[in-house]
């Protein structure tokens, strides 16, 4: 997904493989080779945002056009994730890890040349079944060289080291798109995938899973175009489209989930076996899911663009403003699970999306200026208190409320799920931002000061919301006027999204205090060490 958190349940594909002894010297190198692996797509996923309004400016795309570029990178990631992870046991981890980052950085480099908005989000397309490959096969790859002695101090040790990549990804990009270009943001993929290679080719040992299961490649196709469709009718509904031309795409979409859902009840091997949303808890702890990172992957999406665009923060500020959030997840993150062995998980499953909730009314707040520290920072410390007292609950109840031998299956289908939401959410908020702008733009330009020719050419550019250009050679007066109007009204589109965020964190507790029983607990099956990086 395209924002600054991981999924909850990414450490809990790691104990779903049985370990194959590996020597301690062997194992430190296939820790590196997997945390390398993984922090390239952690990295890229926070690099991208921050780099987003450059891509914008250089490439001359509008919203919509450059929601494709994060869209696209998801969509085949939540789609074909599940796929990947069946294709590691069954084809070999090692070798689909090897593809996988192969893949990825062919695409990365593609990205860094891209001569026009089209070809990124090909490019990005191609990250994303890359992602697909890589994610899955790094995790596995862990429990497989691991016994139960040694690998809750791997994963500590994998997650520690994801979690800080993370941290720094948005400033790191912050400071490339500034000092450098925004295709450097992509370009670092190329050492990282290099040292990664040498690594695996001369370190770690091919594995597959015990039991072979069919490939559904109806299934993967199904979800993939529904997704697909759904996204595509809703970015053309943000872009302003006739409302023929997004209903079609819209219904295709509905249609094939729907046929994807007949097909998982009937072929063998299932992508999601939908057996095991027969357990309450683990349907709650979904739909939970579904909500909250909904919200979370939304409200991101959108909060760099009114830092650097609106606010006026520089590319590396921007990145340092939603540092605290990152930072408090994975300082919390251990705290958090201590919470749901002294009280269970439903408590801090309520009480979590409720204080995330705060942090997104907080974020909708600010007006245009005032100082970080009163504005978006108590935003970003309250976001980050409710995600951290959120994410580990809903792993281990993922986790618990299946049998053991379905406990990948359910790591992975909540991953996916964690991915979709935020793919969806950005499209949906994407049509409210777009919406609210366009009608708040014209009601601010019809001022005096403003020449109607001039405001026709500004409106006739609303598409690209906050990064319109202002005609060049107007009187001062009319330029402010211009300016205040366009970043008005982002704001006010913003606003209203921040609050769908928060209205999704709400329903989120809600679902949580209706579905998820109260006795959940850690049990001896749950992860050691970290849960969820930032």
């Amino acid at each position: 997904m395209a924002a600054f958190a991981n999924a909850p349940c990414d450490i809990g594909q790691i104990t779903a493989c049985r370990p194959e002894a590996v020597s301690p010297v062997r194992g430190n190198w296939i820790l590196a080779a997997t945390i390398l692996g993984s922090s390239m797509a952690f990295i890229d996923g926070t690099v991208v945002n921050v780099a987003l309004p450059a891509i914008q400016r250089a490439l001359g795309a509008t919203g919509p056009e450059v929601q494709w570029v994060v869209e696209a990178y998801s969509l085949f990631l939540a789609a074909l994730i599940l796929l990947g992870g069946v294709l590691g046991d069954q084809w070999g981890r090692r070798r689909m890890f090897v593809l996988g980052i192969t893949v990825f950085t062919l695409a990365s480099i593609a990205c860094g040349f891209a001569p026009s908005i089209a070809i990124l989000t090909g490019a990005r397309a191609m990250q994303g079944i890359g992602g697909a490959l890589l994610t899955p096969a790094s995790l596995a790859i862990i429990g497989a060289a691991f016994d139960s002695d040694r690998r809750g101090k791997a994963i500590g040790t994998w997650s520690g080291f994801t979690a800080i990549t993370s941290a720094l990804g948005p400033v790191l990009g912050g400071t490339l798109v500034e000092h450098v270009s925004w295709r450097a943001v992509f370009f670092i993929n190329v050492p990282m995938a290099a040292a990664v290679l040498l690594i695996i080719w001369r370190h770690v040992p091919e594995s597959r899973g015990e039991r072979t299961r069919g490939i559904d490649w109806v299934g993967a196709a199904l979800i993939t175009i529904a997704l697909g469709a759904i996204t595509y009718g809703l970015l053309g509904w943000s872009a302003g489209q006739p409302i023929p031309l997004t209903l079609g795409p819209l219904t295709l979409g509905l249609v094939a989930f729907a046929a994807f859902l007949v097909v998982e009840s009937r072929v063998p091997a299932p992508l999601v076996p939908l057996s095991l949303f027969r357990s309450p808890n683990f349907s709650g702890a979904n739909l939970q899911t579904l909500l909250l990172y909904a919200g979370l992957g939304g409200a991101l999406y959108f909060v760099p663009f009114d830092l650097i665009q609106v606010q006026g923060y520089s590319p590396a500020a921007a990145g340092l403003a939603l540092l605290p959030f990152i930072l408090i997840m994975f300082l919390l993150s251990r705290w958090s699970g201590g919470l749901v062995v002294r009280y269970g998980a439903r408590r801090p499953l309520v009480a979590g999306p409720l204080i995330a909730a705060a942090g997104f009314a907080l974020f909708a707040r600010p007006e245009i200026g005032g100082s970080y520290w009163t504005t978006f920072f108590p935003a970003a410390v309250v976001l980050g208190l409710g995600m951290a007292t959120a994410v580990a609950p809903l792993t281990t109840t993922v986790m618990s409320s299946v049998g053991e031998e379905h406990s990948g299956l359910a790591s992975g289908v909540n991953n996916a799920v964690a991915r979709t939401a935020g793919l969806l959410a950005i499209a949906l908020m994407g049509v409210v931002v777009s919406m609210t702008f366009r009608g708040a733009l014209v009601a601010r330009l019809a001022s005096p000061q403003i020449d109607s020719a001039v405001r026709q050419q500004v409106e006739s550019e609303s598409s690209r919301l906050a990064g319109i250009e202002i005609p060049s050679g107007l009187p001062s007066t009319e330029r402010d006027a211009i300016r205040v109007a366009v970043g008005d009204s982002f704001v006010s589109g913003f606003r209203l999204a921040l609050m769908l965020a928060a209205a999704l964190a709400l329903a989120s507790s809600a679902s949580a205090e209706l579905m998820i029983g109260g006795r959940t607990r850690a049990t001896g099956r749950q992860p050691r060490g970290r849960v969820a990086e930032a």
